[in-house]
C-alpha cells in the first residue's frame, strides 16, 4: 500500500504548497526537493507492493517508505500552520518582521529544513534499496488497456443486478425446510440451529427465513441480535427484550437499571408468554450459549430461538426440542450459476467461443472455492472487471500462485483466504486504503456511507483528477464512486439503500473483515485497542506490524477506566482516533475525561459520539489540534463550544449535534473554518448576535440553521450548498428581499428540511420552500396548513416527508399530483386533527414506490381506489390505533412486493391472519412483515 500512501502524500503536499506557499518561504527549496524524490519513488512502488509478501526485506523497506512519507507531510503542514499562526498574532503590519522573530518564538526554520532534508535523503536511500531487490520501475498506472477516469465514472453510474441477487443460489430448499420446522404446531422445536463453516451463507439463510411470509404470519414478535465475540450476555438479553416488547425510552432506562438476574427473569417470562422468534446470529463459543440460554424458557412455550454458528458444539441438539440444520457447500452446478451471475451475465460483447473459454477457466478456479458462496462471490467480483481471455488466464495463474503460496491460516478457510488475498491485491492502489479503513468498524456492524465518505475525504484518501473536476463533482461524489467499486468487487455488502437507489448503509462479511484486519496490521494502517484485552481475529493476531501506528479504533465497555491513555508514546503521530461503544460506557470520573486528547498533535479525525451518561467538556487545548479535518461529538453531553475551535482552519466536517437537552452559546468563530464542507450545529443553541457563515464557501451541508441566530443572507454566498436544514423561529424581517438575493444558491439545494416551530410563521416557511425549486428531497416538520401550490412543478422532487404538519385535508389533492414523487412518509398528524379518512384516489401518485404511514391515530379508515399508486412496491403502516381493517384497494396494487404492519390494534392483526377475513387483500404480496399488535 506504499504506492497509495506516497501518492496521497504527494497530492497533499502539492495542494498545501500551492495554497500556503507564503508560509513555506523559509523551506521551499527543501519541500521542492522532497516532492521530486517522492515522484521518483512512485514508479517503483507498484512492483514493491506486489513483492512485499514474498520478501521480508522488501516489506521492511516498504514500511519505512510509508513512515517517511507520512512524517514528511506532518512536518511540512505543522511548520506551515505555525508560521501562519505567528503571522496572525503579529498582525499584517509586522509581516516583514516575522522571520526575524521566528527563532524567539519557537519555529526554527533551519531545524525544519534539516528535518525535511533528512527525510528526503532517507527516501532516496530507500529507493536505492528497492533497486537492490530488483524492484522494477513501472510508470503510467492507467495504461495497458485500463479504463479512463471518465469510463470509470460512467460504469459506476450503472446498476448491477448481482448486488441484490448474488446470494440466492442454492438456498431455496434450505429456506423451505427451516420454515417448515419453525411454523409447525406439533412436535415443534424451541431451538433451531443453522451450522456451517464461515462463508457458507448462514446469516443470509437466517435473514431469508426471518422475513419469510409464513414465518411473519406465525409469530407475533421478533428480535434479531448479532452475538459477536465481544458481546456481553446482558447486552444480548437487553437487545432481545427491547425488540420483542418494542420498548419505549422509559422502559429501556428501567431495564438498564435492573440487575442482570432480573433482566434474565423478565426475558424468560416474556418469551414464555408471547409467541416470539429470536435470531441469535453468529455464536462462536459454547460458553456464550450456555450463559445466554439461562434466560430462555426450558418449559412449554410458543417462542423459538434460531441461532447460527460455525461451532458444532453450540449447534448440537441437546434435547428433543432442538433441531440442527447443517448448511452444505454449493455443488459444482450451483457454484457455476452463482459465479456466472456476477462474472459474466449481462455482457453483451461475449460470443460463444469466449464464453466457453471463460467457463473452462472459471470452473478450474472454482475448484479452489470449495463451494463457499463468499469465496465464489469475491472471486467473481475480481473477474467481473476483466474482459479479455488474457486477463482471465492471468487471474487463473494468480489463483494457482496464491494456492501454492499457502496463504490460508486455517485449513477449513484455506480457499476463502486465498481468494480474499487475491481480491485485495487486485485492487487498484487508490482503493486499498479505502478498503482497509473499513477495519475500524466492529464485527457485525453496519456503517453509514455518508459518514464513511466524509472520513475518507478527511483522511486524504480521496483525490480527484482534472477530468472529474470538469464534471463538477465533489470529493464526496468520488468517494461514493469508489465505495460503489468496492461493492461491485463484492468486498462490501449493501445494507440499506435510499429511495433513489443510492447506498445508505454497508457492512462487510466477518471473514472479509478478518482479512481486512490482517492487511491493516501488516501495513501498520490501523490498531484496534480494547478496554478488555480480548483477542482480535485469528488471522490478524498472526500478522507482524511494522512501522508507526497512524490510526486508532478504541472499543470501550463498562469496565474501561478511561477513554485513552495520556502516556502512550504513539499518540504523537496518530492521525485518526475513533471511539466505539460510548453509549454503553459510564466513566468512573468525568473530571478531565477528554484532556488526554491534547496529546494527539497531528490528529486529523476525532470521533467521540454518544458519550451521554455524564457531562463532559472539550479541553480548550483542542484549538491546538490544527490538523483536524473531522470532529464529531454527536449525541454527547457537551454544554460548551470552546472558542478555540476557531483555530481549526482545516476542519472539513464539524458535527456538534450534542444531546438535545443541552443549550449552549456558540461564539462567532465558525467563520474562521473556511474549509468546512459539512456543518451540523446543535439542535438548540444561542449566540451573541448573529453567527457569521458567509465565509464558508466550500460548505455543502448545513444543519440546524436558526433564523434567530443566523443571518439568512449568508446562505446566498454558500454557492456549494446542497443540503440545508433550517429552523424557523418567529417572524423573519425582509424575508422576500433576502430570498431574492439568495435565489441562485437556494435553487442548487438538493435536500431541504424546514422545521417550523409553533411560534414560527407558516407562510414564511413555505416561502423558503418555494425558493428551492431544484430539491430532490423535502421534509416539513411542524405546523403548515397549506403546501406551495406550485409544488407539482418541482421537476426533481422524488421524496417528501411530512411530520406533525396539520395540513388541511384538501392538500392531499396537491400531493397526489406530484409527477415524480417516489417516496412519501407521513408521520404523527401530518393532516389536521379532524381528518378521519385518508383517500388515495384513482390516478393519484403515478410514480410512488414507497409509502410509510406512522402514528396517525386519528385516522379510522384508509381508502385505496383502483388505479391509485400503480407503481407502489413497499408499504409500511404502523402505530395507527384507529385503523381496524386494511383497505380493500390493496388488491389492486399488483407491484406491491413488501407490506409491513406493526403495532396496530389487535382487531386489525386478527383480521389479516392467514385465516382472517382480510387476508385475501394481502395474500398476493410476496413479503409480509407483520410485527407485534399494540396493546390498545
Amino acid at each position: 500500500m506504499a504506492e497509495a500512501v506516497v501518492s496521497f502524500v504527494l497530492e497533499s503536499v502539492r495542494d498545501f504548497t500551492i495554497q500556503e506557499a507564503k508560509f513555506l518561504s523559509g523551506v521551499s527549496r527543501q519541500v521542492e526537493a522532497a516532492q521530486t524524490e517522492l515522484e521518483f519513488m512512485q514508479g517503483f512502488l507498484k512492483d514493491a507492493d506486489a513483492r512485499q509478501g514474498q520478501d521480508t526485506g522488501v516489506r521492511i523497506c516498504v514500511a519505512k517508505i510509508r513512515d517517511a512519507a507520512y512524517d514528511l507531510e506532518d512536518i511540512i503542514e505543522t511548520y506551515g500552520f505555525k508560521v501562519d499562526s505567528k503571522k496572525k498574532k503579529r498582525g499584517l503590519k509586522n509581516v516583514l518582521k516575522r522571520f526575524a522573530c521566528i527563532f524567539k518564538e519557537g519555529v526554527d526554520v533551519h531545524r525544519i529544513g534539516a528535518e525535511i532534508e533528512n527525510i528526503t535523503t532517507k527516501i532516496s536511500a530507500l529507493r536505492s534499496n528497492l533497486q537492490s531487490y530488483n524492484i522494477k520501475e513501472i510508470r503510467d498506472r492507467d495504461s495497458g488497456g485500463g479504463e479512463s477516469s471518465l469510463q470509470l465514472h460512467e460504469r459506476l453510474r450503472r446498476s448491477y443486478s448481482h448486488v441484490v441477487e448474488r446470494d440466492v443460489v442454492g438456498l431455496e430448499s434450505n429456506v423451505e425446510e427451516l420454515v417448515m420446522h419453525l411454523v409447525k404446531d406439533e412436535n415443534r422445536h424451541q431451538v433451531v440451529s443453522i451450522w456451517g463453516m464461515g462463508g457458507l451463507g448462514k446469516t443470509t439463510l437466517a435473514r431469508k427465513v426471518y422475513h419469510h411470509k409464513k414465518v411473519r404470519q406465525h409469530f407475533h414478535s421478533f428480535a434479531w441480535v448479532c452475538v459477536s465475540q465481544r458481546y456481553q450476555v446482558r447486552n444480548v438479553w437487553e437487545g432481545i427484550l427491547f425488540e420483542v416488547i418494542s420498548a419505549t425510552k422509559e422502559q429501556k432506562q428501567e431495564m438498564k437499571d435492573m440487575t442482570e438476574d432480573k433482566i434474565a427473569k423478565k426475558l424468560f417470562r416474556v418469551l414464555q408468554k408471547m409467541k416470539c422468534l429470536v435470531i441469535l446470529d453468529d455464536i462462536w463459543r459454547i460458553e456464550t450459549w450456555n450463559l445466554l440460554k439461562a434466560a430462555f424458557p426450558n418449559v412449554e412455550t410458543e417462542s423459538t430461538i434460531l441461532l447460527t454458528t460455525r461451532n458444532k458444539a453450540v449447534a448440537l441438539p441437546l434435547n428433543r426440542n432442538a433441531f440442527l440444520h447443517e448448511l452444505k457447500a454449493l455443488n459444482e452446478n450451483e457454484s457455476w450459476e452463482l459465479f456466472e451471475k456476477i462474472a459474466i451475465s449481462g455482457r453483451a460483447d461475449i460470443d460463444l467461443g469466449m464464453y466457453t473459454k471463460k467457463k473452462d477457466l472459471g470452473m478450474k478456479m472454482l475448484q479452489h472455492c470449495k463451494g463457499l458462496p463468499l469465496a465464489i462471490i469475491v472471486l467473481a467480483g475480481v473477474l467481473a472487471r476483466k474482459n479479455s481471455i488474457r486477463e482471465w488466464v492471468r487471474a487463473y495463474e494468480n489463483v494457482r500462485e496464491y494456492i501454492n503460496r499457502g496463504i490460508g491460516h486455517e485449513e477449513e478457510y484455506e480457499g476463502v483466504s486465498q481468494v480474499l488475498a487475491l481480491s485485495y491485491d487486485d485492487l487498484p492502489y487508490y482503493l486499498k486504503p479505502c478498503f482497509l479503513y473499513l477495519s475500524h468498524y466492529p464485527e457485525d456492524s453496519d456503517f453509514f456511507v455518508s459518514e464513511l465518505t466524509k472520513l475518507w475525504v478527511a483522511e486524504g484518501l480521496i483525490f480527484s483528477r482534472q477530468q472529474r473536476h470538469s464534471l463538477g463533482e465533489t470529493m464526496e461524489d468520488i468517494a461514493h464512486d469508489w465505495l460503489s467499486e468496492l461493492v461491485e468487487r463484492c468486498l462490501v455488502q449493501v445494507g440499506t439503500s435510499g429511495s433513489t437507489g443510492t447506498i445508505k448503509g454497508c457492512r462487510i462479511h466477518d471473514l472479509v473483515r478478518d482479512m481486512c484486519l490482517l492487511r491493516a496490521k501488516e501495513e501498520s494502517f490501523l490498531q484496534i485497542k480494547y478496554s478488555l484485552q480480548e483477542s482480535t481475529s485469528s488471522m490478524a493476531a498472526k500478522a507482524t506490524q511494522l512501522g508507526k501506528i497512524r490510526r486508532l479504533a478504541i472499543y470501550l465497555d463498562k469496565n474501561a477506566d478511561m477513554l485513552v491513555s495520556s502516556r502512550d508514546e504513539t499518540n504523537g503521530h496518530v492521525r485518526s482516533l475513533l471511539f466505539f461503544g460510548l453509549r454503553e460506557w459510564i466513566p468512573k470520573s468525568e473530571k478531565g475525561l477528554l484532556s488526554p486528547l491534547k496529546d494527539f498533535k497531528v490528529l486529523r479525525v476525532l470521533k467521540v459520539e454518544g458519550l451521554d451518561e455524564v457531562e463532559v467538556e472539550l479541553p480548550s487545548e483542542i484549538g491546538n489540534m490544527v490538523h483536524l479535518r473531522f470532529l464529531s461529538v454527536k449525541g454527547s453531553e457537551i454544554k460548551r463550544f470552546p472558542p478555540s475551535l476557531g483555530n481549526l482552519v482545516c476542519l472539513q466536517t464539524l458535527d456538534f449535534r450534542v444531546s438535545v437537552n443541552v443549550v449552549m452559546v456558540i461564539p462567532n468563530v465558525i467563520m474562521k473554518m473556511k474549509q468546512l464542507r459539512h456543518l451540523y450545529l446543535p439542535w438548540i443553541y444561542k449566540a451573541k448576535g448573529k453567527l457569521e457563515l458567509s465565509t464558508l464557501g466550500h460548505l455543502q451541508t448545513l444543519y440546524n440553521l436558526s433564523s434567530e441566530y443566523c443571518d439568512l443572507k449568508d446562505v446566498g454566498r454558500l454557492t456549494n450548498l446542497r443540503k440545508l436544514k433550517i429552523r424557523v423561529l418567529g417572524s423573519l424581517q425582509n424575508l422576500e428581499e433576502i430570498l431574492k438575493s439568495t435565489g441562485s444558491t437556494l435553487n442548487r439545494i438538493r435536500s431541504l428540511i424546514v422545521k417550523n416551530d409553533t411560534n414560527g410563521d407558516e407562510e414564511q416557511a413555505m416561502q423558503i420552500v418555494s425558493s428551492c425549486r431544484g430539491i430532490y428531497k423535502l421534509t416539513l416538520d411542524g405546523p403548515i396548513a397549506e403546501l406551495p401550490k406550485e409544488l407539482h412543478n418541482y421537476p426533481n422532487l422524488t421524496k417528501l416527508v411530512l411530520w406533525s404538519c396539520g395540513l388541511k385535508e384538501d392538500q392531499m389533492g396537491i400531493l397526489e399530483k406530484l409527477p415524480n414523487l417516489t417516496n412519501l412518509k407521513l408521520f404523527e398528524k401530518p393532516f389536521e386533527e379532524n381528518t378521519k379518512i385518508l383517500v388515495f384516489s384513482r390516478g393519484g401518485f403515478p410514480s410512488l414506490e414507497f409509502l410509510h404511514v406512522s402514528r396517525m391515530d386519528q385516522i379510522t379508515e384508509l381508502r385505496v381506489e383502483k388505479g391509485a399508486m400503480p407503481r407502489l412496491c413497499q408499504l409500511c403502516i404502523q402505530f395507527c390505533s384507529g385503523l381496524t381493517t386494511l383497505p380493500n384497494g390493496l388488491r389492486y396494487l399488483i407491484y406491491l412486493k413488501e407490506l409491513t404492519i406493526r403495532w396496530m390494534c389487535r382487531e386489525l392483526h386478527r383480521r389479516i391472519e392467514e385465516d382472517g377475513e382480510d387476508f385475501y387483500k394481502i395474500q398476493h404480496v410476496p413479503s409480509l412483515v407483520i410485527g407485534d399488535p399494540h396493546y390498545y
